[in-house]
């Protein structure tokens, strides 16, 4: 997320990591413009912030052509923040899965092939394993609303040769991606390539309390540091792959 507070510190820990694939995070709906706020007027509130109203910035993408130009300027200028880094672009998503809107996603497609786009993610989680994934806790997670808008977006990267991921997990769960149920997604992964998609970190400081408080990231970091899970991935001869392994569809 090149426009966030921690960037040039996450920049210089991949760096002393050449074997970490490093993927751009497109930020629009959350915090500060890459732009000057008052390059992108349209698309930030008075105190030069994002709108963090997901259905209104929406509707604004989708229906004003002005909206859609500041949009453009402001993904391009953190596709060009990211090649300042140096850092190989691995893959592309966005902060609160913003890409899944039509007018988002068109703008990256023909923005990011400028910038050597290759891969995004595609936020489609299978409900039939996760359903039973969550009945084995007593759980039951809801049917997701953007289907439609998933397999648009997934025609839409085909079309454009983009690699991508067949399915997520971690969405239903965000936050809350623990040992034992990723024990229990990996045990039940459909064929293809799977995303596990998790927010970890070694410590739940103040400002990830403030932003995510519900949120259980050192619980996630262990989870991904299971050797219960790596014994399993390796049972089922799972592959560990990134999104450049992925070939083009």
């Amino acid at each position: 997320m090149v426009g966030a507070p921690a960037a040039a510190d996450a920049v210089e820990r991949a760096r002393r990591l050449p074997r970490l694939r490093v993927g751009l995070h497109l930020n629009l709906v959350e915090g500060a413009p890459v732009l000057p706020p008052d390059e992108v007027p349209d698309l930030v509130d008075r105190g030069g912030r994002f709108d963090e109203n997901m259905v209104r910035a929406g509707c604004r993408f989708f229906f004003s052509p002005r909206a859609r130009r500041q949009l453009a300027a402001e993904i391009g200028a953190q596709f060009a923040a990211f090649r300042a880094t140096g850092l190989v672009l691995d893959h592309v998503n966005t902060h609160r899965h913003m890409h899944v809107h039509p007018a988002v996603a068109g703008l990256i497609v023909r923005i990011g092939c400028d910038f050597g786009l290759k891969a995004m993610r595609v936020p489609n989680e299978p409900f039939a394993p996760l359903r039973r994934a969550a009945a084995a806790e007593g759980g039951r997670v809801r049917r997701p609303l953007h289907a439609p808008w998933i397999a648009l977006l997934r025609r839409r990267l085909r079309r454009a040769g983009l690699a991508l991921n067949d399915q997520l997990f971690g969405v239903a769960w965000s936050g809350g991606m623990t040992e034992e149920r990723m024990l229990r997604l990996v045990a039940a992964l459909p064929a293809g390539t799977t995303e596990l998609y998790c927010h970890p970190a070694v410590a739940q400081t103040p400002a990830l309390r403030r932003t995510m408080p519900r949120y259980r990231p050192v619980e996630e970091l262990g989870a991904l540091l299971s050797p219960r899970l790596r014994a399993l991935i390796e049972e089922r001869g799972i592959e560990l792959v990134s999104y450049a392994d992925l070939p083009p569809p």
